[in-house]
């Protein structure tokens, strides 16, 4: 699978979650990585559509909800991914999901 195109031409980085369930919850200790072209050290962090963290690693643990997109090395923002502080959730696996798919689903609290 090919990841979408930026007006440029380079693929938009993506935003990869462990662990790989959705919707992520922040009391799982939720590690996001910046995937994609550029040099890790130059991508820029965006929490609720703000600009959060500049110049910062490709990597981190996150410690508040919110949703999150990354840009690395001006290649576009990422799809976001939302980390939330529900106390109950059901979550799915973060896969992609196509139509006919066995899925496991669960719920936590």
């Amino acid at each position: 699978a090919c990841c979408p195109l930026s007006p440029a031409g380079a693929q938009v980085p993506q935003l990869l979650v462990k662990p790989p369930w959705r919707p992520a919850v922040l009391w799982d200790g939720v590690t996001l990585t910046c995937e994609g072209s550029g040099t890790p050290g130059d991508t820029t962090w965006y929490k609720d559509g703000q600009l959060w963290w500049r110049e910062a690693p490709d990597h981190f643990t996150v410690s508040e909800s919110g949703t999150y997109r990354c840009d690395r090395g001006g290649s576009g923002r990422s799809p976001p991914v939302r980390v939330s502080d529900e106390r109950l959730v059901l979550q799915v696996s973060a896969g992609t999901l196509l139509e006919g798919d066995t899925v496991t689903l669960r719920c936590r609290h």
